[in-house]
């Protein structure tokens, strides 16, 4: 089982890059927002019993689909310090039941992350779209160093397209291409 954990600030192109990835490569898609869609109808975001949740959701699948030996591709909005404890855990999920893990970072500037906030497919899904919002967690929160103690792919996707990302990462840790890729 290999696990690819997309990470960067929101709006990023973390699941733009990683359902394009999904296409190609046959890996099941279990993004941030599946957890969390799955524990807001119970309990009010950020809460304790929310986090909780969300994270025994996320480490069991996890954890799961390493011992069937289902590639998974997860994202997550990182936040240095803060986070590494829940990362470790997501890796371990994985590594622990014989998984490979490889880690990709999003970078972006600020601006585009801004100008791309507000986008239909994020308001689809009910995810972060407010720009004063992402402002202002960029200036409070560092959304953009890579996981420490790991090796990660860093991609700045300000002005990449889609599928230039998605070749990078495919190439860079040998993922399979199924033939669709090539269309």
């Amino acid at each position: 089982m290999k696990l690819l954990i997309i990470y960067g600030a929101p709006a990023a192109g973390k699941l733009t890059i990683a359902t394009e990835i999904a296409r190609r490569t046959g890996f099941k898609l279990f993004h941030n927002h599946v957890s969390i869609d799955c524990v807001k109808p119970v309990f009010d975001f950020g809460t304790m019993p929310f986090l909780r949740m969300i994270e025994t959701i996320r480490f069991t699948m996890i954890a799961e689909a390493a011992r069937e030996g289902v590639d998974l591709i997860h994202t997550f909005v990182y936040t240095m310090g803060e986070d590494d404890e829940h990362f470790a855990r997501l890796i371990g999920s994985a590594e622990d039941n014989g998984g490979q893990v490889h880690l990709v970072l999003l970078k972006c500037t600020s601006d585009e992350l801004k100008a791309r906030i507000g986008n239909d497919s994020r308001l689809k899904i009910g995810k972060l779209c407010d720009p004063d919002a992402v402002g202002g967690s960029l200036a409070k929160f560092d959304l953009s160093s890579t996981y420490p103690g790991r090796e990660s792919l860093v991609i700045d996707t300000t002005n990449t397209a889609v599928e230039d990302a998605a070749d990078r990462i495919i190439q860079h840790f040998a993922l399979a291409d199924t033939p669709e890729a090539f269309q």
